[in-house]
C-alpha cells in the first residue's frame, strides 16, 4: 500500500500543526506519542519528518526520517522510521539514512510497522533488539546511544551510503506513481 493523502489535516502530536492526513500519519502520530507518553522521551526533544539530504550525480535527493531524538546539546542520537511493510526489508536504507544524517552519524535506528520493530546501532547495523519492545526508554537509548559510538565516516563511505540510499529512493520513484510515494 502506498501513502496517499486523504484531503484532511490533523494536529501534530509534538508540534501542535495542522499537518497533512495521509494514509500513515496517524500511526506516525501515534508512535511519537507512544515516545512521550510511555518511553519518556521529553516532548522537545523530538522532531518529527527530519530531512537526510545527499547529493548523488549532482542532484540532490532526500529521505525523510519519521522522528529523530536529540539529546541536551541539540545532537540528533536516535532515529525512528515507520515503514509500510516487513521491517526487515527497511534495515540497509534505513542504516544509509543515519549514517548521512546531517551533523553525523546517528548513533542508534528503530524501523517499525507499529506491530514489529528492530533496533539497530548504525555503526555495524548490529541489531541490538527485535518487537515493539525494543523500542528503548529515553534514559535507555541515550546510554545505548553512548556505548555505540559511531565514528566517522571516510569520503569513500559516505559515497557509498549515498548511492545505497538514491538506490532505495529511485526504486521507490519507479516502482509507483512518484506523487503517491514520496508525499
Amino acid at each position: 500500500m502506498h501513502e496517499v493523502s486523504l484531503g484532511l489535516s490533523i494536529r501534530d502530536y509534538l508540534t501542535g500543526e495542522n499537518v497533512e492526513q495521509t494514509t500513515y500519519e496517524d500511526l506516525r502520530q501515534a508512535l511519537a506519542r507512544m515516545l512521550v507518553e510511555e518511553l519518556e522521551y521529553p516532548s522537545e526533544s523530538l522532531v518529527p519528518k527530519v530531512s537526510v539530504r545527499f547529493p548523488v550525480n549532482g542532484e540532490e535527493y532526500c529521505r525523510t526520517v519519521d522522528l529523530a531524538a536529540h539529546d541536551v546539546t541539540g545532537a540528533p542520537f536516535f532515529f525512528l522510521l515507520f515503514v509500510p511493510g516487513q521491517v526487515n526489508t527497511f534495515v540497509r536504507e534505513s542504516l544509509a539514512a543515519a549514517r548521512l544524517a546531517a551533523g553525523g552519524p546517528v548513533p542508534l535506528i528503530a524501523i517499525t510497522d507499529t506491530r514489529d520493530a528492530l533496533l539497530l546501532e548504525t555503526a555495524t547495523g548490529t541489531c541490538l533488539g527485535e518487537g515493539m519492545q525494543a523500542l528503548p526508554r529515553h534514559k535507555h537509548a541515550l546510554q545505548l546511544a553512548a556505548q555505540n559510538p559511531v565514528p566517522e565516516l571516510s569520503a569513500d563511505r559516505i559515497l557509498k551510503e549515498r548511492k545505497i540510499l538514491h538506490t532505495y529512493s529511485e526504486f521507490m520513484k519507479t516502482c509507483c506513481d512518484e506523487s503517491l510515494c514520496m508525499l
